[in-house]
């Protein structure tokens, strides 16, 4: 029999797995066609951005002396949903390309559909997975950023943006004034590059070259030509093209994403190459309860960069003293980033407050700019 203290656990992770009805979402979408092929991003982006207007904030922290055994119903979600986005994924692949109720629009749009499935919920679940140490974790994290093409940002998200957000060397630490469509083509072939680079240096400090064995790429190349071929194999052409399409969605979603979490947002250069320590100050804040229970947590994202190896029920919250906040939870703001002149409005006042706020004595924030990717003007 189940304890009392287990049913309380479980009901207690229980709104962090509501991201399982996008699977039956998903499906409804494919066999109805219509209007229905809207759902998945009406329920992930409006229905939880409604949700916190009627939560409101959550603003409790949880008892950090608690063990991975008492989180086993918050990990267990992050741990099954590889397989779950896979056969979704694969079912789609098989259905789509030869429904003949369904319009070229709505099958794009289908897979549309499945890319919020693999962005908003399968790369926020790799994230958690692969700042692991567990290995099979790593595994299944490499699995979901792997089934959208973008296997590389393990490294890159783990060997270069945590080590140097907030300075230059940051390809994903949004400059101030930067729209979001030029971050995001500057990022793309950014990321990949600094995150090869990465492992590069790794392989020769062993006195390995680049393509030794032990380089992940080889890894993160195997699994995306399997999952390529896997698309083709199942749909044919049209089912390898919807595939590039859900992958290409995913992953713009995660560059929005990166875009709002640290926009603006500079750490102090101490000289010589140097900065300060990352603090919670560096990254945007949010409470809003909904959508962190559809982004477990992710939103928090202020103590994940002070402490990366926090399991995501364990996220601390931070008041204005602290931490800078966001108005409103992801989905709104991401909204509001792919309109530069709204975010700029909302946004670069809340930045010039936060640099009075932390850092007073400095007058001349030109010196924080990148030689490689300058800031645009009016900084």
């Amino acid at each position: 029999m189940i304890s009392s203290t287990e049913v309380a656990r479980f009901r207690n992770a229980l709104p962090f797995w509501l991201s399982l009805l996008m699977v039956p979402l998903a499906v409804l979408a494919a066999r109805q066609g219509g209007v229905w092929v809207f759902v998945l991003p009406l329920f992930s982006w409006g229905m939880f951005s409604i949700l916190d207007q009627i939560t409101g904030l959550y603003e409790e922290n949880a008892d950090l002396a608690t063990t991975d055994d008492q989180l086993v119903w918050y990990r267990a979600i992050t741990m099954i949903w590889f397989p779950i986005q896979f056969g979704t994924l694969l079912w789609l692949l098989w259905y789509v390309p030869g429904a003949e109720h369904l319009s070229t629009g709505e099958k794009l749009m289908v897979f549309f559909g499945m890319g919020v499935v693999s962005g908003t919920t399968g790369i926020v679940y790799a994230h958690e997975l692969f700042h692991q140490t567990n290995r099979l974790e790593r595994w299944l994290g490499d699995l979901l950023m792997c089934s959208v093409l973008y296997g590389h940002f393990r490294t890159e998200h783990l060997l270069v943006h945590h080590p140097w957000v907030g300075t230059p060397r940051d390809a994903v630490t949004a400059r101030y004034n930067e729209g979001f469509h030029r971050f995001f083509f500057r990022v793309l072939p950014a990321c990949w590059r600094s995150a090869f680079r990465a492992e590069k240096a790794m392989l020769a400090r062993k006195g390995l070259p680049w393509h030794h064995r032990s380089n992940p790429f080889w890894r993160y190349w195997a699994l995306q030509s399997t999952f390529l071929l896997l698309a083709f194999l199942v749909g044919g052409w049209v089912g390898l093209g919807l595939f590039c399409w859900q992958a290409l969605v995913a992953v713009w979603q995660l560059e929005i994403v990166n875009y709002v979490e640290h926009y603006g947002l500079t750490r102090k250069h101490l000289g010589e190459g140097r900065y300060e320590h990352v603090l919670p100050r560096h990254s945007w804040n949010s409470s809003h309860r909904a959508t962190n229970w559809l982004l477990i947590n992710l939103q928090r994202h202020s103590d994940h960069h002070y402490k990366p190896m926090r399991r995501f029920p364990l996220l601390q919250t931070y008041s204005t003293d602290e931490a800078p906040q966001l108005p409103y939870g992801y989905p709104v703001m991401t909204f509001s980033a792919m309109i530069p002149p709204l975010w700029r409005r909302r946004m670069n006042p809340k930045v010039r407050a936060w640099r009075k706020q932390f850092y007073p004595e400095i007058e001349d924030w030109t010196r924080y700019k990148s030689a490689t990717n300058p800031m645009p003007r009016n900084s």
